[in-house]
């Protein structure tokens, strides 16, 4: 029997005039997204129009949470009480979702956005107040949470559904940790050089850290950065060579 594995992009991530990424080019490849929800990026038409794209595409829609930083992109730590983040965390799925019911669908997943995702991957209090947010709104939601991280331990603690994910176009320290932004060679725009990353993740059956260290884990879910140059032909290139091994699905599907 064939594996099944996901490809998403975090996408939805323009705001009112301003254009990031290809969103619509990349609904054609992934099989799930996770959109953003207004703390980060997007405004309440995007989200809209997001939502409405990925269900024509028949991608499962998740809510990328973020802290509230608007001029750092998310992704700028923030000192905020376990009330705050749990409140952050439940107004920015509520918001997603409103406007996916509206077009008669549901979200399928959170995945947390930038700085709240790395410091939940490290702080197990901040890991264990983001699944208590997801768990309030809704038990059934998929965490979608990197790899080696507090955040994964913290979801399947709390009883959630938890999908392990890789980056394809990040690197990784010996920790388990993303590559700092500011560090050189931290993120690949390379499609070959994403490819090749995956690809020996997927053979070590864990995290390949930059000085060789593997980290054992799980694998559900590849993301690509939807923001990144060259996100498009990264996505595409993936879906070309994951398909060769395994059946694409969308998140929900994957425990299905």
């Amino acid at each position: 029997m064939t594996d099944k594995i996901n490809l998403n992009a975090d996408l939805g991530e323009s705001l009112g005039a301003w254009r990031m990424g290809d969103d619509a080019s990349l609904l054609r490849i992934v099989q799930s997204a996770s959109l953003a929800c207004g703390f980060h990026a997007g405004d309440p038409v995007t989200m809209r129009r997001t939502v409405r794209a990925a269900l024509d595409a028949g991608v499962s829609i998740g809510a990328h949470p973020s802290y509230p930083d608007l001029l750092g992109f998310g992704r700028r730590s923030m000192r905020c009480s376990a009330e705050e983040v749990e409140a952050l965390v439940l107004y920015q799925i509520g918001a997603l979702d409103g406007f996916a019911k509206a077009e008669g669908a549901r979200v399928t997943h959170v995945k947390p956005h930038g700085a709240l995702s790395n410091d939940s991957s490290r702080d197990l209090a901040l890991a264990e107040t983001i699944a208590r947010a997801i768990e309030a709104y809704d038990r059934n939601l998929i965490l979608l949470a990197p790899a080696c991280s507090r955040l994964a331990e913290a979801g399947a603690a709390a009883g959630l559904r938890v999908a392990i994910e890789i980056f394809a176009d990040r690197t990784y320290e010996d920790d388990g940790a993303l590559t700092p932004r500011s560090e050189p060679g931290a993120a690949l725009h390379d499609a070959a050089a994403c490819r090749a990353h995956v690809a020996a993740m997927l053979d070590a059956k864990g995290l390949v850290a930059r000085g060789g260290k593997i980290l054992p884990t799980p694998i559900h879910s590849i993301c690509v950065h939807g923001d990144g140059p060259g996100a498009v032909e990264i996505a595409d290139t993936l879906k070309n060579f994951l398909k060769e091994q395994y059946v694409l699905a969308p998140i929900p599907t994957l425990f299905a």
